[in-house]
């Protein structure tokens, strides 16, 4: 451009000096005058585009010392940040890793708290339905007994052996595991009124046994009512226990996979 600019300026000068020269002459001073003012014109096309170059140039030094030098401070620090940015990274994805074991063995916790729980309930249901077998069986014995004993007390003993109630005490008798051989026979020989043996055993010799046989029964009934009365409470306590159990292994696993879906979000592809 400055070589342009100087070979422009020449020109102009040669020109215009022949120009000077020639102004006697009116018949051949116009073309030249015209020549004149085009390069004129080009003469300050030429500087006005040079000064514009030159404050582009002026603007691109100031850059290369200022822009430059930040540019190169963005790239060190960059530099210097990336192991740090690796070792995140690499942390983050271990944490993803065991994140998803966690998951896994939240869910693996649930299922077996949900097993444990029907298990127990099927336990319970048995346990149950035993214990209402157990039940209505020792009502019935010792309502049995109860009616033997009144009767028999009242000297109604005639009248009861006609009863259900009797056919129910004499099953119950020979039922009966724990009772002596001597005892079981008195009373079934007082239940049979048979006197085959010579010896009739007296009413108050049977009340005597049928009340040992009840306290009896009602201890053994009231065990069994209080271990039924246990196993509910223990039944109980376990599945609140377990519920809880399976409540908090929900929460984790629903935290714990909106922390995975987080990480994936935001991991670089």
């Amino acid at each position: 451009m400055s070589r342009a600019l100087l070979f422009v300026v020449l020109v102009v000068g040669a020109v215009s000096e022949h120009a000077l020269q020639k102004q006697s002459d009116a018949s051949t001073a116009n073309p030249i005058r015209k020549v004149v003012s085009m390069l004129q014109m080009m003469q300050k096309k030429v500087a006005a585009e040079g000064e514009k170059e030159t404050a582009l140039y002026e603007k691109y030094v100031c850059w290369c010392k200022n822009g430059a030098s930040s540019l190169g401070e963005s790239i060190a620090a960059a530099n210097t940040k990336m192991p740090a940015l690796a070792s995140s990274i690499k942390e983050a994805e271990a944490t993803k890793v065991q994140l998803e074991a966690d998951i896994k063995q939240h869910q693996a916790d649930r299922a077996a708290a949900k097993a444990a729980m029907a298990e127990a309930q099927a336990i319970r249901e048995k346990e149950a339905e035993a214990y209402a077998a157990e039940e209505a069986q020792a009502s019935a014995d010792i309502k049995a007994l109860d009616q033997a004993i009144t009767a028999i007390s009242k000297g109604m003993s005639g009248a009861f052996l006609q009863t259900g109630s009797a056919q129910a005490l004499r099953k119950l008798i020979v039922s009966k595991q724990d009772m002596s051989d001597a005892d079981r026979q008195d009373v079934l020989s007082f239940l049979s009124g048979s006197q085959a043996s010579g010896y009739v055993p007296q009413s108050g010799e049977i009340v005597g046994i049928l009340k040992q046989m009840q306290d009896e029964m009602d201890a053994s009934y009231a065990t069994a009512k209080e271990a039924e009365q246990s196993s509910i409470k223990i039944f109980e306590e376990m599945m609140v226990a377990k519920k809880k159990e399976i409540a908090a292994a929900t929460k984790a696993i629903e935290e714990k996979l909106q922390r995975v879906g987080i990480w994936e979000l935001r991991s670089p592809k």
